[in-house]
């Protein structure tokens, strides 16, 4: 509830002497830059990676949202609880408690109570049951509303001055409470005199547009009422220096009216967010062209067997990996759920439907599938339409319905040989089609026709439309599962991109490379350690003497990482290693050997549970995981779905995470702790048990099953960068680990050098993963595999890349599902927390570096150009590569880069790397005519595929230290 505008307790007078006093408001550019953006969204759930985007965001915490829960994937937002001081619905929890002499009128068009303001205990009341409560949940500011409402039940000028008394007294109470809390009022200018240095904005309503709710329309705001408001925004602004935000209203289809009311807002100085009058879809508040505000966010709606997790469904084994690769992010719906309402093409670049099922409630979602069309958000539909498609549904969808049957064959007619038969080609089956042929307005991409003599059956199998596009069964995945593997059909990243109509020229987030170069992880499931050593695993292959002391996997594995030197995440099963556990006479020795890894100086800490449960599910009373009788490495499960067997224990959500990690915590070195949760099992983790790493302060990772081979050649066998669970993101790995390239540790055991099959596959033509070589700790005991690992380390440290841990990988893939990337006339914006420094573009398309804030270089690379960004927001334009700006740029280097700073005749900057630092400089006007330093030292650069680089000595150096560098080149 807003106050929208009421205008209680002003005359005509008092705004006509106003308007006559006014001039506009200065539109300072310099001003603006200091305003923070903030938004308001009261619906649910809360789009978190549309909001985040926004500076402050304000959100109805009846909700559910949690700002303490999304942390990692917003942490530049501040979020606000939206809370009413004035005015109480029946609906908020603590109405019952309020004593009915408090109450002293209503508000008809809001439902609501008006407070007594005088009330004795009011001030107490409201911040013991409002604002405490939401403190806790993670909310540090708050946007006061209906601080007028006092108005309404003041009968003369005395009693107005006793309730503003006591608006005043609850909003130092607050601040007394929570010095650190920023406040929003809304409106409340009468009380600005008493609490201005409370303040961290004020807002408004309806400068331009507003909304009607008794009447419920958007309405034209009266020119005397607007220019009453710029009077006391020129106070706000000049006596007090505040922020001021005016919050106008649109319909969320007209973005005409969106982006004139912005524009206008603008010109005034203020802060301008434009959103629907029910505050129910992302608002926009930057001046832009009307399609800058069209989102990253693209939604997936299946059918969900009960039961079943998120991970095994179609929209995140198929569907979710090519959106990712185009730059989008994926939520997900159940249609046997209430789906979205509204008008969403605004909140989603568009729909996805994958229904292998009729829907549940059919004509629930004839309705909702004809007001996406209605609204033109565009609508892609892969294996059935899941409704019968006639009558003047499928008139409005460009759609014929076809009559008869294809008889006992069909063939193929007619091909888009672009689009279709990707990874093989269409196998049409004549007992399972649907039977429609696309329009005059649609484009088939496959037509089948009766092979029969004398049947001139003919349908369109797949088609873009003017709504979107459609590829029925099975032209979309062609499942085999009797090799347990599937193939595309139809090329997902052309057809999604056309039926979608994404745009070809939006820089998409890419969290693959750094700087330039391919990123490079290893971690480590801890599963394993307390197994023996077949080798002495200091000397080579011969079996140790049986008096000797034992050697265990991880005193391999120590080895190893030492060895080379990579930043390595190491994990450690808790009940494994305690004395509380199955292995308790080995637990000491097995604990040393940890904190011998532990204080490796490149390994991060983690923890691998403290039961490593098989199925998650199960265990957590939410269903049923698939394999559920099949544990990790082909055994079979233990009877509670617990790898290891604690007497005794029960499964517990918090003991399995947090109280693993406090454990582990214990093993750590100074200044170390537990970084990373990497996931057991089958990793089919619900939203729930994300939820307890996120509140644990660690990321988590593992899950998706990455398996591409020469073996298993195919974009099915790749997955997404993870899975949103109810706002909850599951990182998945970016490969799987040595069991399918070991036959589940059947042998061989020198099978995990095919991974670098996967490495290369998941490379060219394009980059859709970092390389992460990733295994358990039983790979230390055997020589073969140990073996391998140092050939396939040995491989890796001849290539190119930029080596990270994997909590520095896990921070990039949140930033990726919260990064913003908008339109800002010529030039786009990206908008991150800076963990994602890296957006691609379409191949020979380049930043403009003469123009470009935030970009320090780019590199051509499999699938488009890397540009690399200085930190968290950038805006430039794209040109292409021939006319680009002849200037240089840092083309690549295998660290972090901070502190980037063009200078007059180069630019200087500061590297830290994992490993012995590298960098090379491009786009040089001649050859030599750069002089680049490091810590003031001169160095020569060697030439490598044209460009000169540069190789910083290494020694008498902390991997810590940043190295700084100067380049100044010859105009």
């Amino acid at each position: 509830m807003l106050a929208l505008s009421r205008g209680i307790g002003r005359t005509l007078a008092t705004m006509l002497a106003a308007a006559l006093a006014m001039t506009l408001l200065p539109a300072s550019a310099d001003e603006g830059a200091r305003d923070p953006s903030i938004a308001l969204f009261y619906g649910s759930p809360v789009p978190v990676g549309q909001l985040s985007s926004f500076d402050a965001v304000v959100v109805e915490p009846d909700s559910g949202f949690s700002p303490s829960t999304h942390a990692a994937s917003s942490a530049q937002s501040r979020w606000l609880a939206y809370v009413s001081v004035g005015e109480v619905t029946p609906a908020r929890a603590y109405y019952k408690d309020m004593p009915p002499a408090w109450l002293k009128g209503s508000n008809a068009a809001w439902a609501s109570r008006i407070v007594d303001q005088t009330a004795p205990g009011w001030p107490q009341f409201f911040v013991d049951r409002v604002i405490a409560p939401l403190w806790a949940r993670g909310y540090r500011g708050f946007f006061l509303d209906t601080l007028d409402s006092y108005q309404a039940i003041a009968r003369n000028d005395e009693e107005r001055a006793q309730q503003e008394a006591g608006v005043v007294a609850v909003i130092r109470a607050i601040k007394a409470r929570y010095p650190d809390a920023r406040l929003i009022f809304n409106r409340g200018f009468e009380l600005m005199p008493r609490v201005h240095d409370l303040a961290y904005a004020v807002a408004f309503e309806s400068l331009y547009r507003g909304w009607d709710q008794a009447n419920r329309r958007y309405v034209a705001v009266p020119e005397a009422d607007r220019q009453w408001l710029l009077a006391q925004a020129r106070t706000l602004r000049e006596r007090y220096a505040l922020p001021v935000l005016s919050i106008d209203y649109c319909p969320p289809s007209d973005r005409e009216c969106a982006r004139d009311a912005i524009d206008k807002i603008r010109q005034q100085g203020l802060i301008p967010y434009v959103t629907d009058g029910a505050l129910q879809t992302v608002g926009s508040g930057i001046p832009s062209r009307p399609d800058a505000s069209a989102s990253r966010t693209i939604l997936v709606v299946q059918d969900v067997q009960p039961g079943a997790n998120l991970n095994v469904t179609p929209g995140v084994r198929f569907v979710s990996m090519p959106l990712n690769w185009l730059g989008y992010r994926v939520e997900f719906a159940d249609v046997a759920k209430p789906l979205p309402e509204g008008d969403l093409s605004k909140r989603y670049a568009g729909v996805v439907v994958w229904l292998d099922y009729p829907a549940p409630d059919p004509s629930a979602f004839r309705d909702w599938l004809e007001a996406q069309v209605d609204h033109r958000t565009p609508v892609a539909m892969l294996t059935t339409f899941g409704i019968d498609m006639s009558g003047e549904l499928a008139r409005k969808l460009d759609l014929e319905p076809v009559a008869g049957r294809p008889g006992k064959r069909l063939r193929v007619e007619s091909m888009d040989a672009s689009m279709m038969g990707f990874e093989m080609q269409p196998q049409p089956d004549p007992h399972d089609t649907a039977n429609v042929r696309a329009g005059a307005r649609s484009r088939s991409l496959l037509r089948l026709a009766s092979a029969d003599a004398g049947n001139d059956f003919a349908i369109d199998a797949a088609a873009i439309t003017p709504w979107g596009g459609y590829a029925m069964r099975p032209f979309a995945v062609f499942d085999m599962p009797m090799a347990n593997q599937a193939r595309w059909v139809l090329q997902p990243i052309r057809f999604f991109r056309a039926a979608l109509r994404l745009p070809d020229d939006m820089p998409a987030p890419d969290p693959t490379t750094e700087n330039g170069r391919r990123l490079l992880m290893t971690h480590i499931d801890g599963d394993g350690l307390a197994s023996r050593a077949e080798f002495d695993v200091n000397g080579g292959p011969m079996k140790v003497s049986t008096n000797a002391p034992p050697q265990y996997s991880g005193d391999a594995l120590y080895n190893v990482i030492r060895k080379f030197g990579l930043p390595t995440t190491v994990s450690v099963i808790e009940g494994e290693i305690s004395d509380d556990g199955p292995y308790s006479k080995d637990a000491p020795r097995l604990r040393a050997i940890a904190r011998e890894l532990f204080a490796l100086p490149n390994v991060e800490m983690a923890s691998h549970t403290y039961t490593h449960p098989l199925q998650w599910m199960r265990v957590t009373g939410l269903g049923k995981s698939s394999g559920d009788d099949t544990a990790e490495g082909g055994g079979r499960a233990n009877y509670n779905g617990l790898s290891i067997d604690i007497p005794g224990y029960r499964y517990d959500t918090d003991r399995e995470i947090g109280g693993s990690i406090r454990y582990i915590d214990t093993l750590a070195p100074p200044a170390k702790r537990v970084k990373v949760l990497l996931w057991s099992g089958d990793c089919q983790v619900p939203a729930s048990v994300i939820e307890a790493a996120d509140k644990a302060g660690v990321y988590n990772m593992n899950g998706g099953d990455t398996l591409i081979t020469k073996r298993y050649p195919s974009w099915t066998a790749i997955a997404p960068l993870g899975v949103n669970k109810d706002g909850y993101f599951q990182v998945f790995a970016p490969n799987q680990n040595e069991e399918p390239y070991t036959d589940l540790w059947h042998g061989p055991y020198y099978g995990y050098r095919r991974v670098l099959e996967t490495f290369d596959m998941t490379e060219t033509p394009i980059r859709f993963k970092p390389v992460d070589v990733y295994y358990h700790m039983f790979s230390g005991t055997k020589y073969a595999s140990v073996k391998t690992l140092s050939e396939v380390y040995r491989t890796l440290s001849a290539q190119p890349l930029m080596p990270v841990y994997a909590s520095e990988y896990a921070q990039k893939v949140l930033d990726f599902q919260r990064m913003e990337v908008t339109r800002d006339g010529d030039f786009w914006r990206i908008r991150g927390n800076g963990s994602l420094r890296t957006v691609r573009l379409p191949d020979d398309r380049v930043p403009d570096l003469a123009s470009a804030e935030g970009v320090i270089g780019f590199k051509a690379g499999p699938g488009g150009v890397y540009v690399s960004l200085s930190g968290g927001e950038a805006r430039f334009r794209i040109v292409d590569a021939a006319q680009a700006a002849k200037m240089p740029y840092l083309a690549e280097a295998n660290g972090v880069v901070d502190r980037f700073t063009r200078t007059a005749q180069g630019f200087v900057f500061e590297l830290t790397s994992h490993v012995a630092p590298h960098f090379a400089i491009g786009g040089e006007a001649r050859a030599g005519a750069c002089v680049v330093r490091a810590n003031g030292r001169a160095l020569l650069p060697a030439i490598a595929q044209g460009r000169r680089v540069y190789s910083p000595p290494a020694s008498k150096r902390n991997e810590s230290d940043a190295v700084h560098v100067d380049v100044v080149c010859a105009s």
